[in-house]
């Protein structure tokens, strides 16, 4: 008796599996609408605009330290090792936005020629 009782189980399982996909014509595909949330579908002007936002995000980040570096100078009273450490936050990130202007200029030549065919141009 077990033994019917277990093909019974497995025919029914099998006959459900096999009938499932007429169960799901609930939709159409044409009835689907996805939205782009960027708004952008080049994938050179995504990843262009993902770099200029890393590097605003990073262009922040130097000014917060150039803040830092100068509050540190301003209240060491007098202290010779805040006033070196002030001056030394201060020009390494004079270097750093240095760097990210020039590697900001690169991207944007980079992704204006990718985009347009010419380095030459309007911002991107």
């Amino acid at each position: 008796m077990s033994g019917l009782i277990k093909r019974t189980v497995l025919v029914l399982a099998v006959v459900g599996l096999a009938l499932t996909p007429y169960l799901v014509f609930a939709a159409s595909v044409t009835d689907v609408t996805l939205v782009n949330p960027i708004g952008v579908t080049d994938p050179r002007l995504i990843i262009g605009n993902l770099i200029k936002a890393v590097l605003s995000i990073v262009g922040s980040l130097a000014l917060l330290m150039f803040v830092y570096g100068g509050v540190l100078w301003i209240t060491s009273f007098g202290e010779a090792k805040r006033i070196e450490k002030g001056k030394t936050i201060i020009i390494w990130t004079v270097l750093g936005l240095a760097i990210i202007a020039s590697a900001y200029v690169l991207v944007n030549a980079v992704i204006l020629g990718l985009t347009t065919g010419s380095a030459i141009g309007g911002q991107v």
